[in-house]
């Protein structure tokens, strides 16, 4: 019963991740999308594409926390003790980048706007390095039980190099996301513009994790180790697959399977470090068995789980459904209007 709730865990952090972590991994490309003027229209999509869903996500992030500490206490206080203050900045980050982003879009003032939009692109990206920095703390061994709160234990090699990833990982789902939008909006523009920015975003993945193999080498040797053997090389493999296809779509402009294979590309990054840390919840110090609760306690949180997978899995099969098919945010004549006066300015 610990495995099964171990690996929901895995699997719900994988969610969380597919859908671009903390703001449908749009946040990036609006703080890199430039002025008020040449940043209009990008920003414009990233408001139309993440409207429906922006708050949804969060949902696989409340679901998480509620595994740990239910699930497994022990872990769950091993782990905010040593990682309370980059858990309190990325949670401060959430707050900042749902506030900038609610309240940017309907601010008359061009002040407020670029303030509620930095406020938004700052902390989407202070958000996800933290995340990464707690989780790279974790594979890396730094955190154990009684681990006292430390910048060792998130400010390392392995953190950093994660926290920078999972950047990059999200920005890379991001563009690819929004060139889909794109099409969906007739945008053409807009779809070379976040093409060319999920290459980009990819090519960034591939030097990084070239970085990160030595690291983790050195630095996180338990996990490197199971990265590259068995079940966790196969999943680095897949994922690699899955990356490199949705480079090859992007190149030749095929974008029909590219929000599914670079989801897959993530997804299984985050099932082979599920494997390679196994079985282990805190390498090399606690074991699953150790750090699961109660057996009872076990076995209602896998009723709930199943409970909220067919009441709650369906409806948010539905929602992203009719989101990517465009039921959800549909253009109004004010936006065609200014998609027209755009192309043709241009």
């Amino acid at each position: 019963m610990a495995d099964f709730i171990a690996w929901v865990l895995v699997v719900v952090i994988a969610a969380y991740a597919c859908g671009g972590g903390t703001d449908y991994g749009a946040g990036f490309w609006d703080l890199l999308a430039g002025g008020a003027e040449r940043g209009k229209r990008p920003r414009w999509l990233i408001d139309h594409a993440m409207a429906p869903v922006w708050e949804v996500n969060n949902v696989w992030l409340i679901f998480v926390f509620v595994i740990m500490w239910t699930g497994f206490p022990t872990m769950f206080q091993a782990v905010f003790e040593a990682m309370w203050l980059p858990l309190a900045l990325a949670a401060v980050g959430l707050v900042l980048r749902g506030a900038g982003f609610a309240l940017r879009k309907p601010s008359r003032r061009l002040a407020q706007r670029r303030l509620y939009g930095a406020a938004f692109a700052i902390a989407s990206l202070v958000t996800p390095f933290f995340l990464g920095a707690a989780l790279g703390g974790i594979a890396s061994g730094r955190v154990e039980v009684g681990t006292t709160a430390s910048a060792h234990a998130w400010a390392n090699p392995t953190s950093v190099i994660t926290g920078v990833l999972v950047i990059a990982a999200s920005a890379f789902l991001g563009a690819v996301y929004l060139c889909s939008d794109a099409r969906r909006f007739g945008e053409d523009r807009l779809v070379d513009y976040f093409r060319l920015r999920a290459l980009l975003a990819f090519a960034a993945i591939v030097v990084l994790a070239l970085i990160a193999l030595p690291v983790t080498h050195d630095d996180a040797r338990y996990v490197w180790e199971g990265l590259t053997r068995g079940l966790g090389l196969l999943m680095v493999v897949l994922a690699a697959v899955c990356g490199l296809a949705t480079a090859l779509l992007l190149v030749r402009r095929s974008y029909g399977w590219t929000r599914y294979t670079s989801a897959a590309s993530v997804a299984l990054t985050v099932g082979a470090w599920g494997f390679a840390q196994r079985p282990y919840m805190l390498p090399t110090t606690l074991t699953v068995a150790d750090a699961a609760g109660a057996v009872h306690t076990l076995r209602w949180l896998a009723i709930v789980t199943f409970v909220a997978v067919v009441l709650v899995g369906p409806a948010l099969v539905l929602l992203y459904r009719l989101d990517t098919l465009g039921r959800l945010e549909p253009l109004t004549d004010a936006d065609t209007e200014a998609s027209g006066a755009s192309e043709t300015d241009g």
